[in-house]
């Protein structure tokens, strides 16, 4: 029976040989033509005599048939429906009884290795075949023509049958338009409710059946205009509402922008109708905001794309449709509240053109978001990315007990999809909410950072390249306060946990605990060390900022001499917080220095001081730190040693400066805030040598270089005792540029540093102390000090002073001298025998113990 159906849809359909589909005349020739051809064998025919049965219940039950039209075309419709309706009816039953019991005789003959038999609804490829053209010419003759200017795309634009099928229509005949295009859209929806003959119409024919059903159920009616009742609107309302959830999604989606009309409109198209278009757009909010209503409308618009310009444009418009809150949302809350979590999901694509396309719209959307809704972002978006790491956060500062708080997993993709937004949303353009919520969760991202720096780790290089995305891009001030938390210099402890950062160990498998305390303190301070030596590698890398030139002054101007309270007036209560407050403020201290000292050791000079304005601010708190305590001086040479080389070594880099011809106006605004410490050396430091340079270098900055001494450099020269120092200042070596920059390496209370000592080995001052000062300074726990009492020491050795020489042989009796001048020298005889007193070698042996013994 259904290929007996099939047979006659094929003889209404069959083109007659001496038909032209190009000309009107030939083609209504041919429609009539064989309808009256199938009229004739259903009657003659007895192969068809079931269908003729089947064909006339059919047409009894159809209100809709006319039988007195003039439309040739409409007859030829009437036809179609009436053998399409058949063949539903009688698939229908066929499947219902092979749904209840299957044919006895197919079960006698199953086994185990024969196929399942066949349901009735199966057709052949040329049974759809016959059956796609049946309604190609259902929809082409009853359907499109019928529809109303700018709903959906005319025939005459799709090809050049369809604009012979536009004039062949007779829109005034019987009956009227509107009721062939009803009687049309009830008919192919009837078939839709077989699976089998669904395919067949939703794949060519979706688009014209929404078209159809939404001018049927929401075009208003004009006044006097009655055509269809009120049930049929509301039924076909539903209908159109029950096909966009039946049909896959992102097809459904380009339908509708396409029935929508899209931003521009094809020459010769007419634009769509106002009422069209809010449906549309009512339609699709309504898909956009169903679950996974985001990466639906993606895919409409960007699938079958190569990835070329044209779909990137698609991406950035399909990211401003995410981000335009539409009409039909209750509230803006409840709608970002369901995007932004499918924005983040469209990140995590990986077939690799489909990722593309996703990212480019997932970042492009939170991009606009960051930009023009701040608030909602920090709710939806941010917060949610985030999650993983402000629980690491919470867990380690509340201690979670072992348990485990994020699966590395989760942890991955958090960083993964961190890193995709700041890196490739935000880029060059910062976003306070980005760096608000990036700032919360900065220390676990570094403390992550040093954890993975201990061995191979595939999230090393994400929560590097976030950390310098976050310094390198944050303003100033939040990037110095970011660095002060990262090397625990500023405590918040909501964020942080054991001393301003998340514990390492947080994020280990296995925790170990120390059973000593020396073994615990040791961690500790290793932990420190380590954190420390992370946080430079990330400054390192950071070439062309002017960052860690900035961290280093900021730093360098905490160091101060801290002033003894007077607790004589004191409570013992107050006395008791008032050393607990100076404890603390001492650990603080040492910390600023270790984290100084850690800085001049592993960044290079050309980090720390990369321009003018930071070699002028490290002068001035060089400077200022030299004139600490100038007015208590009373007696003339008492100072330093020490102190005054560095202090000369860096006046001699100020004269370096003003020595160069290219130092502008703006050089000499910025150097007069060395004006008043200038003066303060110039008139109460102990060393004339220092007065001299400080005045030179003061007039020469007052002058703006009108008045500049010939001998600018000299006393720096003379001072540092560096021969290789011209005398007017203009070539001084750029080794001892770099040595006057080293007084942060040590934890001295002044501005001094080794590169004093250093040079004092070149040609130290003449010792005017006793021999047992020097002896006392050569133990102090002051490096600086330390080192130049040293150094006097050799000089006074190698010069043979009377009374050094004599009591270094003194020593020499000792047994424990013996064998350290054994293992050093080899040979102890030729050092303690009179006769190779002035043998060099001796002298030189004895320095060696010296310094390595002292």
């Amino acid at each position: 029976m259904t290929s007996a159906i099939i047979l006659a849809l094929n003889v209404l359909t069959k083109p007659l040989t001496n038909a032209q589909a190009s000309q009107q005349g030939a083609l209504q020739a041919a429609l009539e033509a064989n309808r009256a051809l199938l009229l004739e064998r259903l009657q003659s025919d007895s192969s068809f005599e079931e269908v003729q049965r089947l064909r006339e219940e059919v047409k009894l039950s159809a209100e809709w048939f006319c039988s007195d039209t003039e439309d040739a075309t409409w007859s030829f419709v009437q036809e179609c429906l009436l053998l399409l309706l058949a063949l539903v009816h009688h698939m229908t039953m066929e499947l219902e009884r092979f749904q209840l019991a299957p044919p006895q005789s197919a079960a006698r003959l199953q086994t185990a290795e024969m196929a399942p038999p066949l349901p009735p609804d199966v057709l052949s490829v040329s049974q759809q075949k016959t059956l796609s053209t049946a309604l190609q010419f259902v929809v082409s003759l009853g359907l499109c023509p019928f529809l109303a200017p700018g709903v959906g795309v005319p025939l005459g634009h799709r090809s050049a049958f369809g604009a012979v099928v536009e004039k062949l229509i007779c829109q005034e005949a019987l009956p009227p338009a509107r009721r062939r295009l009803l009687t049309t859209t009830n008919v192919l929806l009837q078939l839709a409710e077989l699976s089998t003959l669904a395919t067949l119409v939703f794949t060519r024919h979706l688009g014209d059946m929404m078209a159809a059903l939404s001018q049927l159920g929401h075009e208003p009616q004009k006044e006097g205009e009655r055509v269809k009742t009120g049930d049929e609107c509301r039924a076909c309302k539903v209908a159109l509402k029950g096909l966009l959830e039946k049909v896959y999604q992102p097809i459904v989606i380009k339908e509708l922008l396409i029935l929508q009309g899209g931003p521009k409109q094809v020459a010769g198209l007419r634009s769509a109708p106002a009422w069209l278009r809010r449906l549309c757009g009512q339609l699709l909010s309504e898909r956009l905001m169903q679950p996974h209503g985001v990466q639906t409308v993606v895919r409409a618009v960007l699938e079958g794309g190569t990835g070329g310009e044209s779909d990137w444009r698609k991406c950035d418009a399909v990211a401003r449709i995410l981000v335009a809150c539409p009409q039909q949302s209750t509230s803006a809350d409840a709608y970002f509240r369901l995007i932004c979590p499918q924005v983040l999901d469209l990140l995590h694509f990986k077939d690799k053109l489909t990722a593309q396309q996703f990212q480019r719209v997932a970042t492009r959307a939170a991009l606009t978001l960051v930009q023009e809704r701040p608030t909602f972002t920090q709710q939806y978006l941010l917060a949610p990315l985030l999650a993983p790491l402000q629980r690491c956060s919470t867990a380690c500062s509340e201690s979670s007990n072992g348990q485990v708080v994020v699966e590395e997993a989760e942890l991955t993709r958090c960083l993964e999809d961190t890193y995709k937004v700041s890196i490739w949303v935000v880029g060059n353009s910062p976003s306070p909410a980005l760096f608000a919520a990036l700032e919360e969760v900065l220390p676990v991202i570094f403390t992550l950072f040093c954890f993975t720096k201990q061995n191979v780790s595939h999230l090393r290089g994400l929560c590097q390249e976030i950390l310098l995305w976050f310094l390198g891009k944050s303003e100033a001030s939040a990037a110095l306060l970011a660095l002060r938390r990262l090397s625990d210099l500023q405590v918040n402890a909501a964020n942080t946990c054991n001393g301003g950062s998340v514990d390492p160990l947080c994020f280990s498998p296995v925790c170990l605990c120390c059973s000593d305390e020396d073994d615990e303190l040791y961690e500790k301070l290793s932990g420190e060390h380590r954190r420390l030596e992370c946080l430079m590698h990330l400054l390192a890398e950071l070439k062309d900022s002017d960052l860690p030139g900035d961290f280093f002054l900021d730093l360098l101007k905490e160091v101060k001499d801290e002033e003894e309270a007077d607790v004589s007036s004191m409570t013992l209560l107050e006395v008791e917080q008032q050393m607990l407050s100076h404890a603390e403020r001492q650990g603080q201290r040492l910390a600023l220095l270790q984290v100084l000292a850690v800085m001049v050791e592993s960044l290079q000079h050309s980090q720390l001081l990369r321009k003018t304005t930071q070699v002028v601010d490290f002068m001035a708190t060089l400077l200022e730190r030299a004139c600490v305590g100038l007015d208590t001086v009373l007696e003339p040479h008492v100072g330093n040693p020490v102190e005054s080389q560095t202090l000369s070594m860096g006046m001699g880099l100020v004269a370096t400066i003003l020595s160069t011809p290219q130092v502008s106006s703006e050089d000499y605004a910025l150097m007069s805030k060395l004006l008043p410490p200038l003066d303060s050396l110039s008139q109460l430091h102990p060393d004339g040598v220092i007065q001299e340079l400080a005045a030179n270098l003061r007039a020469v900055i007052t002058t703006r270089g009108a008045y500049r001494p010939e001998n600018l450099a000299a006393p720096a020269a003379s001072c540092s005792g560096n021969p290789q120092t011209s005398t007017n200042g203009s070539t001084m070596q750029i080794n001892e540029v770099k040595e006057s920059r080293t007084p942060v390496r040590t934890s001295s209370p002044h501005p001094a540093s080794s590169a004093g000592a250093k040079n004092s080995n070149r040609n130290p001052e003449s010792p005017t102390k006793p021999l047992s000062d020097w002896l006392i300074e050569a133990c102090d726990p002051n490096v600086p000090t330390r080192a130049f009492a040293l150094r006097t020491l050799t000089q006074m050795v190698q010069l043979k002073d009377p009374e050094t020489v004599q009591l270094f042989l003194e020593n020499l009796e000792h047994e424990d001298s013996f064998v350290y001048l054994s293992a050093i020298q080899g040979k102890l005889s030729p050092l303690i025998s009179a006769e190779s007193r002035n043998n060099s070698r001796c002298f030189k042996a004895l320095t060696t113990l010296f310094m390595y013994f002292p």
